[in-house]
């Protein structure tokens, strides 16, 4: 069973955080949140999303799995203004997913959840240092970066107190620095590591301007983002894996 009513601005994020990674996924429908973990195909990037029973104008769910095309269900959602209602209702014979906006009827056939790829288990990292950070200042790194490079390197100086981004490329070379004063929060630790930047691009599109963000790092160590959605009723994690540099 399932029947909830969301703002379609709520749900095109939840949605779009997940999208930047895979093409479906399945939904667990459990009795107080909307859960999606999945990993790309190439092992690499990894995306946690929790969407609490707050984050709906009405909620009801007794704990479910469906599978989901992800970019169907964007392209209905899409068809909304960030303040309309969409009204999802799971029609337990036909296993389809009945959704209405504002006078639309769209009936969204569903995948089998034993089809998609299995979810990953996320790994219990103790990362050194913890960054945190606004979006709009990994927009500004990320952005930077790919004017050179196709990877980046994220670490911190210990001395200096500081989060720095570098990136290299054949002939010209970016690099960006927040101190303490530019971020929010620092925990210094040892840290460094180089990622693709394609990924973190893709990450970098979910991730609001406004978003307060955790960055955990490490020496050749997974980095994970973490921010809130959803006016803090849900919250992504991204899992990104290191490009190991061979000396």
């Amino acid at each position: 069973m399932f029947n909830a009513i969301v703002s379609a601005g709520t749900l095109r994020t939840a949605l779009d955080s997940v999208s930047v990674l895979v093409e479906e996924c399945k939904l667990h429908l459990d009795d107080d949140q909307i859960a999606i973990r999945a990993v790309d195909p190439a092992n690499v990037g990894m995306v946690d999303l929790t969407l609490s029973a707050d984050a709906f104008e009405s909620y009801e769910a007794d704990g479910g799995v469906i599978g989901v095309n992800l970019s169907r269900l964007q392209d209905i959602a899409g068809m909304a203004g960030s303040d309309d209602l969409v009204h999802l209702e799971l029609d337990e014979e036909t296993r389809k997913l009945h959704i209405s906006i504002d006078g639309l009827e769209y009936t969204l056939a569903l995948i089998d959840p034993e089809s998609v790829r299995q979810e990953p288990d996320i790994p219990d990292l103790d990362l050194p240092a913890k960054i945190v950070l606004e979006g709009r200042d990994i927009n500004r790194a990320v952005k930077a970066a790919d004017m050179v490079s196709d990877h980046i390197a994220l670490g911190v100086a210990e001395d200096a107190e500081q989060f720095y981004v570098d990136a290299e490329g054949d002939t010209d070379d970016v690099h960006f620095e927040l101190d303490t004063e530019d971020l929010i929060d620092l925990t210094v630790g040892p840290a460094h590591s180089l990622f693709s930047l394609d990924y973190l691009k893709d990450m970098n599109k979910a991730i609001p301007g406004d978003a307060e963000v955790t960055i955990d790092l490490g020496e050749e160590f997974p980095v994970k983002l973490h921010f809130d959605v959803a006016e803090a009723d849900g919250s992504v994690t991204y899992m990104l894996a290191p490009r190991i540099q061979s000396d």
